[in-house]
């Protein structure tokens, strides 16, 4: 049995402290599945067999599992279960991965997969001490990003922070700022485009009064990047022009069986066609997505040669350019109407995105094969090989 994408939509992508700063997390995630919903309107509600949810925070509005508290808030049957996965970044593409292995199990007939992030609302939080009154200063820690209470067991290499973790990339492949500055301004270019055409009008909800993707910026240039001063290392390489910004945000995408067409009332529009999942060192997870799309590749049995367009989630322009250096493919054919750089990278929303994105771009460019790929914090990638259903033999 084989498992379908039948639609996908998400929020715009706000900014850090932007438009959607007001916005609780759980409310992003029961929006967005409500307009999911309402491109499925024959869907008995009751007939979806689970909700998955992807959240890479947990510790804040979005707390005590925030897929079934979205799916109770969006006005799902209350005998619909739901359950929320953190893999970070890589958190609603996983959700996908687990709905479409259902699907293929015979275990569902229809999941709900999807994800949130508000990185504005990320809270600060403190560590709770063995005992009452703690004498002296209790530091509170931000939960927006990265490493929070360490375990001093953990190697320091392991735990530096994301950008240094990326400047350690760029010094084993030489990826250096001219040519991540030049990738960022193409996804800020793409991204404009893309909306200009009206690529995203129909894989995007608005949501409290925005319309478009917050963080777009039209008239970046190599030049303005330039001036940009590097953020994690005095003379390093990476800056907030050419990494993805913090972003909040949700995405939505319905899977099913071949024979839930009917249920759901749509035709699919891609069959998930391979999964993948690699682990290495937790500095090095820039890298993952190499192998992880290898090996989705080859539980579809598709050679890269076949592939004709990949959707990689933008944490930072060098790891883009890494894995795409390392597949060895065009880099025409990769993020086509933008990435993350531009769109923004709310952490758990992020593979909702690439997925549906990656949908809809195969439909447009008549292609059969593609790969949606994303990092993940502390060493690991996800990837998934979709099959335009259009075009399949």
């Amino acid at each position: 049995m084989s498992s379908y994408v039948y639609t996908a939509v998400r929020t715009p992508f706000g900014r850090f402290g932007g438009a959607l700063a007001g916005a609780r997390p759980d409310d992003l995630a029961a929006g967005v599945i409500e307009a999911l919903l309402a491109r499925a309107p024959g869907l008995d509600r009751a007939a979806v067999d689970e909700v998955v949810w992807g959240n890479a925070n947990g510790a804040g509005e979005e707390n005590r599992n925030v897929g079934r508290m979205a799916a109770l808030l969006a006005g799902l049957p209350t005998s619909v279960p739901g359950t929320t996965v953190n893999r970070l970044c890589g958190s609603s593409l996983d959700a996908a991965m687990i709905g479409s292995r259902a699907i293929e199990t015979g275990d569902a007939d229809v999941v709900l997969t999807g994800g949130v992030e508000s990185m504005t609302r990320a809270p600060w939080v403190l560590p709770k001490p063995a005992k009452g009154f703690p004498v002296g200063n209790v530091t509170a820690v931000s939960t927006t990003l990265g490493w929070r209470l360490v375990n001093p067991r953990m190697p320091e290499e392991w735990t530096v922070s994301l950008g240094e973790a990326n400047e350690q990339l760029q010094d084993k492949y030489r990826v250096g700022r001219e040519r991540q500055d030049a990738f960022a301004v193409r996804s800020h270019r793409l991204a404009a485009a893309a909306w200009d055409e009206g690529f995203y009008d129909d894989l995007v909800a608005p949501v409290e009064g925005l319309t478009r993707d917050e963080g777009i910026r039209p008239d970046s240039s190599p030049e303005k990047l330039a001036g940009l001063k590097p953020s994690f290392r005095k003379d390093g390489t990476i800056t907030a022009g050419n990494a993805s910004p913090l972003s909040d945000g949700a995405s939505a995408v319905l899977l099913g069986s071949e024979a839930a067409a009917e249920r759901i009332g749509l035709e699919p529009v891609a069959r998930i066609a391979g999964r993948g999942a690699f682990a290495l060192d937790p500095q090095a997870f820039g890298y993952a997505p190499v192998e992880a799309a290898s090996i989705a590749l080859k539980r579809a049995g598709v050679t890269w040669e076949q592939v004709g367009a990949v959707e990689l989630n933008e944490a930072f322009a060098v790891q883009s350019l890494v894995c795409v250096d390392a597949w060895g493919i065009d880099p025409e054919i990769v993020n086509t109407k933008g990435g993350a750089i531009a769109v923004g990278h709310p952490l758990g929303a992020s593979g909702g995105r690439i997925l549906g994105t990656l949908a809809k771009v195969l439909r447009e460019r008549g292609e059969r094969w593609g790969v949606a790929a994303i990092c993940i914090g502390v060493g690991q990638g996800l990837a998934v090989v979709l099959e335009n259903t259009e075009v399949a033999a």
